[in-house]
């Protein structure tokens, strides 16, 4: 019988408090620390070598989507809106894979916007976010988790992945801005407006600078007087970007003026003055493939992240990675 007893208060004892000796909610990673969710669930079982900072990493793809989204979309945007970031991210990276890059042949992906994708690591994206750090790791976390090996193909074939943050309440065709003509990157309509930061902004150029510019471009323009005679009408795309406008009777591409004075679109309007231009534009970006603003009013309309996918790329289906795809 004591047997019996002293089994029972032991047993009882283990009971509870062997759960005050294990970790608990209250003991999470210190503010501004790297959640260890961002290793969890993400291992997709495919590397890639990824080009940061002068230096080749190889990681998991996934772990590498993970840095994309946090670099390239806000985190507190909505989820299924990070969801469809996450699919492009991936076929971007593996159609990128696939076909290599000049500018590093032994590296599959870089994380330089201007020649793949933006990319942060994990420690980086924590101090960003300062207190909210923990909640957009996890939330990013479940937007690529969730996504798996997901990709967007064409026609049995990955597709160009592009996408733009906003754009003038239409998205445009391909051949429109590169020339290519993509048949599911064509314009449609995207819901963004006058929400989204700096949707509006105006850029003035003194007239003398804005000569210089120009004639180091195309030294074969005239732009004698005052500006209001340089400009001709602008001829414009279903979207509103300016597709080309003759400027010191030069025929020009919207795109290339956009370059030129580093507009954030080609969606602008030109009002000259009697010694400056001044540019009033609408948007920011390319203005081609998904609008992240547009996919993020969708996401808050209630819309999957594959009904954004379908809808900014036309004629495409989501569906998990093939095998022959992944570089061997």
């Amino acid at each position: 019988m004591r047997k019996v007893i002293l089994t029972a208060v032991i047993v009882t004892l283990l009971f509870f408090f062997i759960p005050m000796l294990l970790p608990g909610p209250d003991s999470a990673a210190p503010k501004g620390a790297v959640p260890e969710t961002t290793t969890n669930n993400l291992s997709g079982g495919k590397k890639l070598r990824v080009l940061l900072d002068g230096e080749i990493h190889e990681m998991d793809t996934n772990e590498y989507i993970w840095g994309v989204v946090a670099a390239e979309m806000p985190a507190s945007f909505e989820l299924e809106a990070l969801k469809a970031q996450a699919v492009a991210a991936r076929t971007y990276a593996v159609q990128k894979s696939q076909l290599g890059k000049a500018n590093h042949p032994d590296a599959d992906v870089c994380g330089d916007s201007t020649c793949c994708q933006a990319y942060i690591s994990p420690e980086k994206a924590a101090k960003n976010w300062g207190a909210n750090a923990e909640a957009y790791n996890k939330k990013i976390t479940q937007a690529v988790a969730e996504t798996g090996s997901q990709v967007i193909v064409y026609d049995g074939q990955l597709i160009t992945a592009v996408f733009h943050s906003s754009s003038s309440q239409e998205t445009l065709d391909s051949v429109e801005v590169w020339g290519g003509n993509l048949p599911y990157l064509v314009g449609v309509k995207s819901p963004e407006g006058d929400e989204v930061p700096n949707y509006h902004t105006e850029v003035t150029v003194a007239g003398e600078e804005f000569r210089k510019t120009f004639l180091a471009a195309h030294p074969d323009a005239v732009l004698g007087g005052a500006p209001s005679q340089w400009f001709g009408e602008a001829v414009r795309t279903s979207g509103g970007s300016v597709n080309q406008i003759t400027i010191g009777g030069v025929v020009v591409k919207g795109t290339e003026v956009r370059s030129l004075y580093k507009l954030r679109s080609a969606c602008f309007t030109v009002e000259p003055k009697e010694n400056q231009v001044i540019f009033r534009v609408t948007g920011n970006g390319h203005g081609v493939g998904m609008s992240q603003y547009g996919a993020n009013t969708m996401a808050k309309q209630g819309k999957s992240y594959q009904d954004i996918l379908t809808w900014y790329y036309t004629g495409v289906k989501v569906e998990n990675c093939p095998e022959n795809m992944w570089k061997s």
